[in-house]
């Protein structure tokens, strides 16, 4: 079942492609000094967008990807019993 597959490979992904701009982002979110208060929303802008759309991604996309594998072996189900074909499940 693709569900199953999908799941492990998503578990042994790395997902480092965020972390220099996270840790390029903290100084200025943490930062103090001249000119501090200037810089701080745009420090928590980028560290929050992008904490926020890595979250997002690690759970919306196995979602719809097993919403889908549902969705086409009902469909598939369904075309086998009208045609009398046998349903062979995928690996």
């Amino acid at each position: 079942m693709i569900e199953t597959a999908f799941l492990f490979n998503l578990s042994q992904g790395r997902t480092g492609h965020n972390e220099p701009k996270l840790l390029a982002g903290l100084p200025l979110a943490l930062g103090t000094g001249i000119g501090a208060e200037l810089r701080r929303p745009l420090g928590i802008s980028m560290v929050g967008g992008l904490l926020l759309s890595q979250v997002l991604t690690l759970y919306t996309t196995p979602v719809i990807y097993i919403f889908f594998d549902r969705l086409a072996q009902r469909f598939s189900s369904h075309r086998a019993h009208d045609t009398g074909l046998e349903v062979v499940p995928a690996d």
